[in-house]
Formats: C-alpha cells, structure tokens, sequence
C-alpha cells in the first residue's frame, strides 16, 4: 500500500509540474504581445517604404513635361541648324576628306533623330521612371553636342 500511494504521489507531482509549467506566465505573454507590436510596425515601415518608391518613381507634372518637351524641341532645332550649317560647309569646300565627313555628320543627324524619337516615344506614366528617362535624355544631348563641337573644331584645322 506504501508503495501504490508513493507511486501515486508522484504520478500526481509529475503531473502537477508538466501542469504548471505549460501554462503561460505574464512574463511569457507580454513577450508575445511585444512581438506582435513589432511585427505591426515592420509591416508599416514596409508600406512606407513602399509608398516612398513609388514617390520616387513619380510622373512628370503637366507642366514639368512640357517645359521638357519645349527644352527639347529648343535643343533639336540647335543641333539641326548646326548639322545644316556643316553641310553647307562642306559642300563648299569639295574635298576628299569630306565624304568621310559628311558620314560622320550624317550618323550625327541619325543620332538627333533618335533622340528626338525617344522623347516622342515616351509614356509619361507611373511605369516609366521619370528621373532615369530624363538623365538620360541630358546625357544623350549633351554627348551630341560635345560631337558636333568637336565636328567643327576638326573641320577648322
């Protein structure tokens, strides 16, 4: 009989201990309650970062596209009267080396009409990123007209 009730006792203190330690403490559950409220504000700095993309990505305003769109039609009256300015020059001149030159200012045109179709080509929406479109556009620009510089300060030499 000793031994049914020791055995008992301890099947009931076995029992009382996996009983108790199952149970959530207060400790335990502020924990869980800390890390649902940080999961929360993840989930809001992720929206925000979100929001911020897409603000980055933003369009061009109406009025910003068409001070872009007056800009390049400026530039590309520019370059189009230099490139006729070339060629006059070197239909004057008659020599050998303008045929090599006035390839090169024909791939030059080319170029200036790529551009200009780039600009007519564009969708001004929230898939296209405005900032990157107009990066290159200046660096394209440019790049023409550091060419057609250069074209005329080979042809004066």
């Amino acid at each position: 009989m000793k031994k049914s009730i020791f055995t008992l006792a301890m099947v009931a203190l076995i029992a009382g201990t996996v009983f108790v330690s199952c149970q959530k403490s207060p400790q335990n559950q502020e924990a869980i309650t800390e890390k649902e409220a940080n999961v929360e504000e993840a989930q809001e700095k992720v929206a925000d970062a979100q929001e911020d993309l897409l603000k980055a990505k933003r369009v061009a305003t109406a009025e910003e596209w068409q001070a872009f769109k007056d800009q390049n039609a400026a530039i590309e009256k520019e370059n189009e009267i230099r490139i006729a300015d070339l060629k006059a020059k070197i239909k004057k001149t008659g020599k050998a080396i303008d045929e090599m030159n006035a390839k090169t200012l024909a791939d030059l045109e080319q170029k200036n009409k790529k551009i200009q179709e780039r600009v007519n080509q564009y969708k001004n929406d929230t898939d296209s990123d405005w900032e990157s479109f107009k990066r290159e556009y200046n660096h394209d620009t440019d790049e023409l007209g550091q060419a057609l510089k250069d074209f005329t300060v080979n042809n004066k030499s």
